[in-house]
């Protein structure tokens, strides 16, 4: 199996979750690449395998200024992507309650309109729990990869839901 995590990040803390995960789940039986969506586009989603995307939320509810491209990417160009199966981490803080993790939920909301699925739940790590982002991302990814073994199709949320989160 394949997973490619794509990382939007400001400060590096979503780089850092990234990398984590990228040494919890590359087991031999798993090839994870862990790319920064700086100069990303749309065309990324035809590798083959697993996405997932981890990323924080900047400004007023904006994903990372390294993110925005291939955000506006998926919005403009409007690909099919209904071959796609990815999971998502979206750190935030909670002290922010209007925006809180929006990064994560505008890219698990564009890739369920262009007809991916999203496997598991929607992540939303909140810096203001005093819970380190890595040290949830590591346990966290690893009940994402079980679902992903575990269920394959069974896992998938189906867009009705992934859009109440």
């Amino acid at each position: 199996m394949k997973i490619s995590i794509l990382v939007g990040t400001m400060i590096g803390t979503a780089q850092l979750c990234a990398q984590e995960m990228e040494l919890a789940l590359d087991d031999g039986e798993t090839e994870v690449q862990t790319l920064l969506m700086d100069e990303l586009d749309s065309s990324v989603f035809a590798r083959e395998g697993v996405f997932l995307i981890c990323t924080s939320t900047y400004g007023q509810g904006d994903v990372p200024d390294n993110a925005k491209a291939l955000y506006e990417d998926l919005q403009k160009a409007r690909p099919d992507l209904s071959h796609v199966r990815y999971g998502v981490f979206g750190l935030g803080d909670r002290t922010y309650a209007e925006t809180f993790n929006f990064g994560g939920k505008r890219f698990d909301e564009i890739l369920t309109e262009l007809g991916a699925r999203r496997i598991g739940e929607r992540h939303t790590h909140d810096a203001s729990s005093g819970i380190l982002p890595e040290e949830t991302a590591l346990e966290w990814c690893q009940q994402w990869l079980a679902k992903v073994r575990e269920f394959g199709d069974g896992a998938l949320i189906p867009a009705t839901r992934s859009q109440r989160n």
